[in-house]
């Protein structure tokens, strides 16, 4: 199976600890199954009379010496079986991470957040066990089943043992079909959970959108009825295990009843001693936790395959952006020539409809180019093409006049900071958002950039300054100070290319004026390109291009545009006019 040769890479590493534990469970079993021996050599030798008192102590004492032994073995095996599960448990996850963070966009459109939570708790967890604890049912109830029947047979009776044992077969065939029936409703349960964590991810993520819509009773009608299924998913899982063991057990009943009447027939025949017959039911109950082991092992094994199968599906998800065969290795950095030559895309699942059409323009080292176009008009998309967070046809991007491609994806993105359109805040304080992408952090560049982003003033009237700690995504803080975070993570990086997804849509006009100043003397020399929907953001830049429908509707300068008499002119008037009633509204 692909999943155990998977998961066998990992065990391999701790063949050793696995080697001792196992080895220290067959010497606890050995041990096990002697002791019913000897008490039934003490029972016969009472019976008889033909035993020494110091022979009793003798073997009391050899009973006592098996127990601790068999205590020390116990955790000789837990020590070194169930450790190992827990360091593969965060090796697994620390790997499953780590590929995550390989993968493309594209895996994480199509995939919820929910459902990746769920690989990283409930699926590890229970990897854990089948690492574990389902080694251990495994190894003990085999070894121990084979260790009973063979004293069994050889210390008491072979017809005994077969008419105690007829009745176990059955589980044989019951193990079988509730193993089946058992991954796939674990499959179930697994998915429902899933969703649930979703839900709930969901939830918490959108809570304002919820207060402000007044959702609060219809979130809650849907959360009960995603709870609902799940509760129902794993009752399904309960129920199959509730109607189990007790078949299990009314087995093992039948098989100690036939013990107890054909038993006791042969030790009345004398065919067995009483001591073989006071031995041979403590082998039966013995028998007992192999036969329980035995569903257990079933249940571990059916749930960890069926975790082991869904965390298999990450690890065998392929990245779509790759550094390929013709990825020049002796690209180190970036000067920021820009060359669209007729870019067109189309997003994976929207190939009919081009998002981008025939886009085709220059950008020397040190320009400013801007966007502007309609909502939905393709201008993130450019922005994520650069980045190459998808992949276009190889000869349609260049920067310093290499293929995109020929980029190393490392160097790509090194070179390039990125103030995306969702200013994304992590849950930690303002300096460290800041300093996100640089590896040391130095407090007077920091200080520097947040002023170039005109947030130094606005941290500084926090009560922890630059230690202020901002809610998931930003949420303590208000819009506008998000992207004047953001910026300030760029700026600091410092980079040959600066990207600004609509970056300043939420700053006043005069807060945009400085930031726009700031910028034109701090990346001097230093490409830039600005996305935006204001005209007052992007009418100094050395090249405008304004997209209508993914194409290139109008490309020139401020002037010439507005010569033009076209779409960007008919933005500019309409902004214009907005501004000047906005101004009239004021003095009223």
């Amino acid at each position: 199976m692909p999943e155990l040769r998977f998961i066998s890479r990992y065990v391999k590493r701790y063949g050793l600890q696995y080697a001792i534990g196992i080895a220290a469970l067959l010497i606890v079993d050995v041990l096990n199954v002697n002791i019913p021996k000897i008490t039934g050599q003490i029972t016969d030798g009472l019976k008889t009379h033909a035993i020494a008192m110091n022979d009793i102590w003798f073997l009391i004492g050899k009973i006592l010496l098996f127990g601790f032994l068999i205590a020390v073995g116990r955790f000789c095996w837990r020590y070194f079986i169930l450790l190992p599960a827990r360091c593969i448990e965060r090796e697994l996850r620390d790997d499953m991470f780590a590929k995550l963070e390989t993968l493309s966009m594209r895996y994480f459109n199509e995939h919820k957040t929910g459902d990746l939570m769920a690989h990283f708790t409930n699926d590890l967890g229970t990897m854990r066990m089948f690492l574990g604890f389902t080694i251990i049912t495994a190894f003990d109830a085999t070894v121990m089943l084979v260790l009973v029947l063979v004293q069994m047979i050889l210390y008491v009776s072979p017809k005994l043992t077969f008419v105690a044992v007829l009745p176990l077969l059955l589980i044989m065939f019951g193990d079988y079909y509730y193993g089946k029936i058992m991954h796939r409703r674990f499959l179930e349960k697994q998915k429902a959970f899933s969703d649930l964590t979703d839900q709930v991810q969901e939830a918490v993520s959108g809570i304002r959108v919820i207060k402000a819509f007044v959702q609060e009773r219809k979130e809650l009608a849907a959360f009960a009825r995603t709870n609902l299924y799940n509760q129902e998913k794993n009752l399904g899982v309960a129920r199959l295990q509730a109607l189990f063991l007790p078949l299990l057990e009314l087995v093992i009943g039948a098989s100690s009843l036939l013990t107890l009447l054909y038993g006791g027939y042969l030790a009345i025949k004398g065919e067995i001693s009483l001591g073989q017959f006071v031995a041979f039911n403590q082998y039966i109950t013995m028998l007992i936790w192999p036969m329980f082991a035995a569903g257990d092992c079933i249940t571990y094994i059916s749930q960890g395959l069926a975790s082991l199968k869904r965390i298999l599906i990450i690890f065998n998800e392929k990245p779509d952006i790759v550094d390929g065969p013709d990825t020049d290795r002796s690209i180190k950095s970036l000067d920021g020539r820009i060359d669209l030559d007729g870019l067109t895309f189309s997003y994976p699942d929207q190939e009919q409809a081009p998002v981008l059409n025939n886009i085709s323009l220059h950008v020397e080292k040190g320009e400013t180019l801007a966007i502007i176009g309609r909502t939905g008009s393709g201008k993130s998309t450019l922005a994520n093409l650069l980045l190459r967070l998808y992949d276009t046809q190889p000869d349609m991007i260049r920067i310093d006049g290499n293929l995109l491609c020929e980029i190393p994806l490392s160097v790509l993105r090194e070179n390039i900071a990125y103030v995306p359109q969702d200013n994304f805040l992590f849950s930690d304080t303002l300096e460290n958002n800041i300093a996100f992408g640089m590896e040391q952090k130095e407090r007077r560049a920091i200080e520097q950039a947040a002023r170039d982003a005109c947030i130094h003033d606005n941290i500084m009237e926090f009560p922890d300054n630059y230690n202020t700690l901002v809610g998931e995504r930003g949420m303590t803080i208000s819009g506008g100070q998000k992207q004047r975070t953001s910026i300030a993570r760029a700026l600091l990086k410092d980079s040959p290319i600066l990207i600004l997804d609509d970056a300043l849509s939420a700053v006043d006009t005069d807060t945009e004026e400085q930031i726009l100043g700031n910028l034109r003397r701090n990346r001097a020399g230093k490409t830039t390109l600005i996305i935006a929907h204001r005209i007052s953001t992007i009418q100094n830049a050395d090249h405008i291009l304004v997209l209508d429908e993914g194409r290139a509707a109008e490309y020139g300068t401020h002037e010439e545009l507005i010569a033009l008499d076209g779409i960007y002119k008919s933005i500019y008037d309409k902004q214009q006019l907005e501004k000047q009633l906005h101004e009239e509204g004021g003095e009223a």
